[in-house]
């Protein structure tokens, strides 16, 4: 992995963004990993975009990293003032920026529905009516987008990925919202299903810091920009899988 510089008086003041003495970096972990969820390794380790970023800037900091787990965003979101994290790479939105501080964004994604197999969608404006059942991932920015944009029915909220998946499988459910690149991948367990096309929201995944952490948010911010200028953010993405995924200007 290539060595990212930060700016000497950035670096100079970044030391408190790891006060234990190690960088506690919050992930969530599901079946489809992508640009925020992270997922396991043949070991059955954490892996993925969001713990290379996380190990990366522990090795800037030269300090151990510590990976902390959530079930998800809102729940790493609603974590962040109790001093559980210090710092993770998440789904921004204008809720979340009321209870957490953003850094740059590193990826802009496309968010539509997995369909389960023999439901009655073909497209998006299927979705939007009165009898379809749809699900989303519980206080996340992908859910709350969901919730606005439909007008005919409404989303439930689900804690896991596995739980939803779970859902479409036994036919409780009929449309699963999510990034397309997550959504494909999850199509491959559940025979019979298929990705819409077109999207009805465009997630913005940037690195994050609990309120009030200005010397930390300066430093997490040079990090994500030098790592896009020297190329190390591509390589992260091109080396778990997702050559695909476009890495934010």
């Amino acid at each position: 992995m290539t060595a990212i510089s930060i700016p000497a008086d950035i670096t100079q003041s970044a030391a408190d963004i790891a006060p234990s003495g190690k960088l506690r970096v919050a992930i969530a972990i599901s079946p489809a990993p992508g640009p925020f969820w992270a997922g396991r390794d043949a070991k059955g380790d954490p892996a993925g975009v969001s713990v290379d970023l996380g190990r990366a800037m522990a090795a800037r900091l030269k300090t151990p990293v510590e990976l902390v787990v959530f079930a998800n965003s809102g729940a790493i979101t609603d974590a962040g003032p109790t001093g559980a994290w210090d710092t993770t790479f998440v789904p921004m939105d204008a809720e979340r920026m009321t209870k957490i501080d953003f850094g740059p964004v590193y990826n802009i994604g496309e968010s539509t529905f997995l369909v389960r197999a023999g439901a009655p969608i073909s497209k998006l404006a299927d979705v939007d009516k009165a009898d379809v059942k749809v699900l989303g991932v519980s206080d996340t920015t992908t859910i709350r987008a969901i919730g606005g944009w439909l007008k005919n029915t409404k989303v439930a909220g689900v804690g896991t990925v596995e739980a939803i998946m779970e859902q479409l499988k036994a036919g409780q459910a009929d449309a699963f919202g999510m990034t397309r690149e997550a959504l494909e991948e999850l199509s491959k367990s559940l025979p019979g299903s298929h990705v819409l096309p077109g999207y009805f929201f465009q997630a913005k995944t940037a690195v994050a810091v609990p309120k009030g952490k200005a010397a930390s948010l300066a430093f997490v911010a040079a990090f994500i920009d030098e790592a896009k200028k020297s190329g190390e953010l591509r390589r992260i993405f091109d080396a778990n899988g997702l050559k695909d995924q476009r890495v934010a200007p």
